[in-house]
């Protein structure tokens, strides 16, 4: 029988952490291996002061926090475990963790040893002790990439060329977080299913990011009217009535020229330019995003 090398730490995959633009917002974002330790942090975590909100998106949990520190009654089986301060730090965000018996193991080695963390500070957990760490994460920005009309009638897919780009691109600096599949309205001149697709990255080399998912797309697409759209932001609420429009009816290229913010750009001007914009808010909302709007909806 092989031997455990540490069986009492599990290792958090990776930690990814975006700021907004203020430095006031934080959304801290946890890839887990272990389901049910994942649950149990995002049940006893949400009563952290500091957490606004909390979900679980794929095989990752994320954390809407706001900046600051704050003293946590902890308490066994009630408070057990939180997060204690949010901290931006020029081009770092640092992340403070506390918890009792389990949740202090959680809390200390199991986030200090994951990817992505630039350094760490931890304390000695195990039994009943209470133990956290500190982790320094690198401060990365919210891009949203919005694909549409990749494919034609005899070949092709745009949800599997847009994942697959987006693993290609993938880097330290740039982490593929999401991938939404965004239903649209049937327009007549669909290829078969009408869906757009958006792709999430945090990323501190937006630029880089944008460059290369562009390159691949250009190289890979099979059709003539191709759109690509990249929002740079930390909420991209903006554009969901642009979006709501294009899932309900036919919505045209002037409708989508009369679009001015400065945080979204259209890099593959083609017809699907429209989807691919549309598809941007709805990214991570699978429930309404997969829903056919067909005109009454």
């Amino acid at each position: 029988m092989e031997r455990l090398s540490d069986p009492y730490t599990i290792r958090y995959p990776q930690i990814v952490a975006v700021a907004d633009e203020s430095a006031g917002q934080v959304e801290l974002i946890e890839f887990f291996d272990c389901t049910g330790g994942a649950m149990w942090v995002k049940r006893h975590y949400a009563q952290s002061p500091l957490v606004r909100a909390v979900r679980t998106v794929g095989a990752t949990n994320r954390y809407l926090l706001s900046t600051g520190s704050a003293d946590l009654a902890l308490e066994g089986s009630v408070f057990p475990a939180g997060i204690a301060g949010v901290a931006v730090e020029g081009d770092e965000i640092a992340v403070t963790y506390r918890g009792l018996g389990g949740g202090g193991v959680g809390a200390s080695i199991c986030r200090a040893t994951a990817a992505g963390v630039v350094r760490c500070e931890s304390d000695p957990a195990g039994g009943g002790r209470l133990a956290g760490s500190t982790i320094w994460l690198p401060r990365r920005e919210r891009v949203i990439v919005g694909i549409d009309d990749t494919d034609t009638p005899e070949e092709g897919a745009t949800w599997t060329l847009a994942h697959n780009i987006a693993r290609a691109v993938e880097d330290d600096r740039s982490r593929y977080l999401s991938h939404t599949i965004v239903q649209l309205y049937p327009v007549p001149y669909r290829t078969k299913n009408c869906v757009a697709i958006a792709c999430e990255f945090a990323t501190s080399d937006p630029a880089g990011l944008v460059r290369h998912y562009r390159d691949y797309l250009e190289e890979y697409t099979l059709s003539e009217e191709t759109g690509l759209a990249v929002w740079r932001g930390f909420d991209p609420s903006p554009l969901e009535e642009f979006g709501g429009r294009v899932k309900r009816g036919e919505v045209s290229p002037d409708d989508l020229a009369a679009l001015e913010d400065p945080r979204l750009v259209i890099v593959m001007d083609g017809r699907g330019a429209i989807g691919a914009v549309a598809a941007i808010p709805f990214s991570t909302r699978y429930e309404e995003a997969l829903a056919l709007w067909n005109g009454s909806g």
